[in-house]
């Protein structure tokens, strides 16, 4: 079986960087093309960067973009162009933006996540499972900790756990958003979905999910050691996206979560 060819994006950044470690030691993955949002007179694994261009992206196969998303939306229409996959790690879109995705995966395979973990993926497929079973007696609630370099809050990944309870109990998501804390030492509960973000020191990632009937507290955690981890979740994606047709996949397709 031939290499599948990967173009990294916002190579420079912090994931960027990860994924270029990565795939030099996964088997099945050759680093096609990288780019960045401004001329680089530097190389990487013996490959200079590029701008966000066909150029590119042409003889690529599979694009990984961990940026922002004004970043994701110009990979996203060269792709679209030429008919390429792209897994999208982003975060931080707007509903708008969401629904603009959808918009691109009716032409090509696209396969986003807020984090490519598997262990993050499960944990939102048991934030479902619970938010159903406990229903709208327990009160619940997200709390996250990142890096200091973190610029967005809540954490995509945060936010993708508000996500599952809110299909867990059967509700629009962006309804049950409540309020968005940073830096906060104790936040409460509410009739909706309250978020506490603190950013310190150099934390790869924390994320607690916690349901409450004021009699008792579910909590439901995940604690991230290795940046290694989302990278080759990122691989996996890339590799699961080879064969699918035009669509908006997520990691629960890829672990075949009912």
């Amino acid at each position: 079986m031939k290499n599948i060819n990967l173009t990294i994006t916002g190579c420079m950044g912090r994931m960027g960087q990860q994924l270029i470690k990565t795939t030099k030691k996964e088997k099945g993955f050759k680093i096609h093309s990288l780019t960045e949002y401004k001329q680089i007179n530097k190389k990487f694994s013996g490959i200079r960067p590029q701008l966000n261009t066909e150029n590119a992206f042409k003889n690529t196969d599979v694009i990984i973009d961990f940026t922002i998303p004004k970043c994701t939306f110009e990979v996203l229409k060269i792709a679209s162009n030429l008919k390429k996959k792209v897994v999208i790690g982003t975060t931080g879109f707007t509903k708008r933006e969401e629904n603009l995705i959808k918009s691109f995966s009716k032409k090509i395979p696209i396969l986003k996540a807020g984090n490519m973990s598997l262990g993050i993926n499960l944990l939102m497929y048991l934030t479902e499972i619970a938010a159903k079973s406990l229903g709208n007696k327990y009160l619940s609630k997200v709390f996250e900790v990142h890096h200091k370099h973190k610029k967005d809050y809540p954490s995509g990944t945060a936010l993708m756990l508000g996500k599952g309870i809110a299909i867990g109990k059967n509700k629009e998501f962006y309804n049950l958003i409540g309020k968005k804390f940073l830096n906060k030492k104790n936040f409460p509960y509410g009739n909706k979905i309250n978020f506490n973000s603190i950013r310190k020191g150099e934390v790869i990632g924390e994320h607690e999910v916690l349901f409450s009937s004021g009699k008792e507290i579910i909590k439901l955690n995940h604690e991230a050691f290795d940046r290694a981890l989302y990278s080759e979740g990122a691989l996996s994606a890339a590799k699961w996206l080879m064969n699918k047709k035009p669509g908006l996949y997520s990691m629960r397709d890829l672990m075949n979560f009912k």
